[in-house]
């Protein structure tokens, strides 16, 4: 479903999307009001977010649909005109699991929409850093370290810093001398301990304990879920929910 105020954007997001043939446009709403009712209706996979729409703007937007509902919530892709954008922060905080700008390509929306409705999360490679700094910048004082719960290990702590760093699952392996499959475990613990979705909420929540401040972050993109590939169950956009299809890492 695709969620934009302006027209000319909704259509040409429906043309880019329309030859694939894993994807399927649903609905298109003008407005954050319209969006939530007819996601509503519709019960799609994934949801494109402009985050500046009238009447209810896409963090009050997202953050209902993210709520879900006895069928489960809808996943959402934000798109912007700005790199960092006042809102995108927000958005993340409210349930987003993908950032993207306005001038991605194509095949990066594609990509982006295919992992998402995966369950998996993603961000624009090009304003990680840049994003993940102005987290650091907006959020109060860190808590203090007794904060942080106690549940996890060492190890998952150190786990937890590099992801916060933007490191993936294999260069995490290569800082801790781990076995990819190991790291791959630990991610899951921590989303599983910490009541968290994906590795975009792991990254908040260590700018939330401390654990990563500003101007700290590695010069490595988030690295997220590699592309489909065109094989298996069909990851769509449509009302028959969400895919069992995985890809990549958590």
């Amino acid at each position: 479903m695709v969620a934009d105020d302006q027209p000319l954007m909704r259509s040409a997001l429906r043309m880019c999307l329309s030859p694939e043939p894993d994807i399927d446009v649903v609905g298109e709403a003008g407005d954050g009001q319209e969006t939530v009712a007819l996601a509503a209706r519709l019960r799609p996979d994934v949801v494109i977010m402009d985050i500046r729409m009238p009447v209810l703007d896409g963090v009050a937007a997202t953050a209902l649909l993210t709520a879900g509902g006895r069928d489960g919530p809808s996943r959402v892709l934000i798109i912007t005109a700005f790199d960092l954008d006042e809102y995108v922060v927000e958005a993340l905080r409210a349930g987003a699991s993908g950032f993207l700008v306005k001038d991605a390509t194509p095949d990066e929306l594609v990509h982006a929409i295919r992992v998402i409705a995966a369950g998996d999360a993603v961000l624009s490679p090009r304003v990680t850093s840049r994003l993940l700094d102005l987290v650091g910048r907006r959020l109060p004082p860190p808590r203090p370290e007794s904060s942080m719960p106690a549940q996890l290990t060492n190890r998952e702590r150190s786990v937890l810093q590099l992801v916060a760093e933007g490191l993936s699952n294999r260069e995490i392996g290569q800082a801790l001398f781990l076995a990819e499959s190991t790291v791959k475990s630990h991610v899951g613990h921590l989303l599983a301990k910490l009541g968290l979705t994906d590795r975009v909420h792991l990254v908040i929540f260590a700018y939330d304990t401390g654990l990563a401040r500003a101007g700290t972050t590695a010069t490595h993109p988030v690295t997220f879920p590699r592309q489909w590939t065109g094989t298996g169950p069909r990851a769509t956009i449509d009302d028959q929910g969400s895919t069992d299809a995985r890809v990549g890492e958590p």
